[in-house]
């Protein structure tokens, strides 16, 4: 049995998701303005919010400044995943997008995870 492979034409484009990504991290994490308007909102995880010290507080700026964007760490070229050193402690972040149909119309809604291992 063969099977042939379609490619998907409707794919969205890697670049604009990449940009979308960013912009609302740099915008939830450093209060950093973007060029359009974008909604959305950040969870943290109940672990990083129960640290001290301000722990939270450099890993949600890590967490925005984050730009090593590399093929091994970001295959699709999305920019939606990463992980920031903290103190000697990993933090992984996460942005799933959404389209509007699902979300009363908005037309993309990107929704950060910050936490810790």
């Amino acid at each position: 049995m063969s099977m042939n492979v379609q490619p998907q034409q409707d794919r969205p484009d890697p670049s604009l998701i990449a940009a979308q990504n960013d912009a609302f991290r740099k915008l939830a994490c450093l209060g950093v303005p973007p060029a359009w308007t974008i909604q959305g909102r950040m969870h943290v995880t109940r672990s990083l919010m129960e640290t001290d010290d301000g722990f939270m507080a450099e890993a949600v700026k890590a967490t925005g400044e984050f730009a090593t964007f590399e093929p091994e760490n970001d295959p699709e070229g999305w920019h939606d995943f990463g992980a920031v050193e903290i103190r000697g402690e990993t933090v992984f972040w996460k942005i799933d997008g959404v389209d509007a149909p699902s979300h009363n119309g908005i037309t993309m809604c990107q929704t950060g995870f910050v936490g810790s291992q």
